[in-house]
């Protein structure tokens, strides 16, 4: 293996960049070559493979999202414009690939490696929705930042005796929700995967009222509805001072935590190594702290196992 291509695909994660370094200087280490394919598997099939030197990613690791740049391209799923790309790293004389993204790019590297390109993918989603892993790469630093803004959230909630709804993402996934809620000492949780009763949640926010709380905050996942939605049903049940927030995009912006930063680089190391043994067609995750890899077909039928004692813990403190 003489060279190897890198990309990030689908929606960006804080610690990315610490994986392209880990990536590039593992690979340096050993001899090889490292591109960095631009806009994801667009810039795959478009031929936009740029040169990465150690230089290149010495001071990338503090920074948030991915400076080789992503895209969504869902015309990758048709076999002719994966033939493309394959033909495009065979042109550039690129061996094996490394793809950081959620899902749908696990899929891409799957579909490389039947093509002849042998492909590894790393868990990049702050969604921490992927089978087989305990931490996606930005799922640690997104918490981070939902926490932080519940946090300056509450400052202004206390000053006006008021009750904010406050949307985190994640897809249909709870995870976020669960740990910001639990770490900012929400009263209320509510996530897709398990049901939830607003009324009881409106019983739980008068119940602290009238122990002498001065806020209520309730943390949706934007799996389950919109803010403002759920604030208008919340007002059905008891006559507060309330208002929705939306987090949103922040949460995939800022520098990566040590976590994050952490796991990319363990992950990005142990990529190239796979690649160097000659294996493909495997997804890198963290399970009980230490890497593992499954083969990708496996997380295609395999399901995340969220940890709902979170959930539980937060109820039993609230209600």
């Amino acid at each position: 293996m003489k060279r190897i291509g890198i990309l990030t695909s689908g929606g960006d994660a804080p610690g990315m960049n610490a994986a392209i370094r880990a990536v590039t200087k593992t690979a340096i280490h050993h001899g090889i070559e490292v591109f960095g394919i631009r806009y994801g598997f667009a810039g795959l099939v478009a031929g936009d493979f740029v040169p990465l030197t150690e230089a290149d990613v010495d001071h990338t690791i503090n920074h948030g999202g991915t400076f080789l740049y992503s895209a969504r391209f869902p015309e990758f799923e048709q076999k002719e414009v994966q033939e493309k790309g394959a033909a495009q790293l065979r042109k550039h004389g690129i061996e094996t690939v490394i793809v950081i993204g959620g899902d749908g790019s696990y899929h891409g590297a799957l579909a490389l490696t039947r093509l002849g390109i042998n492909s590894v993918g790393l868990p990049g989603t702050i969604d921490n929705d992927i089978p087989y892993t305990d931490y996606t790469i930005g799922y640690d630093s997104a918490c981070r930042t939902g926490m932080d803004a519940i946090d300056k959230i509450r400052d202004t909630a206390s000053s006006h005796h008021r009750v904010f709804i406050v949307n985190v993402m994640g897809r249909e996934c709870g995870d976020i929700a669960m740990r910001v809620g639990l770490a900012s000492g929400a009263d209320a949780i509510a996530i897709p995967e398990r049901p939830y009763n607003i009324k009881e949640i409106a019983e739980t926010l008068k119940r602290g009222f009238a122990n002498g709380k001065d806020n209520g905050i309730v943390v949706v996942a934007e799996g389950v509805m919109n803010a403002n939605d759920f604030k208008n049903e919340l007002l059905k049940y008891g006559d507060f001072d309330a208002r929705a927030n939306i987090l949103g995009h922040m949460q995939r912006g800022g520098a990566p935590t040590v976590v994050d930063r952490v796991n990319a680089t363990k992950m990005g190391n142990y990529a190239v190594k796979l690649l160097l043994n000659g294996k493909g067609g495997l997804a890198v995750g963290i399970e009980n702290g230490k890497l593992s890899t499954h083969d990708i077909l496996d997380l295609f039928d395999g399901k995340h196992q969220s940890d709902y004692a979170l959930l539980n813990i937060n109820d039993e403190m609230t209600k």
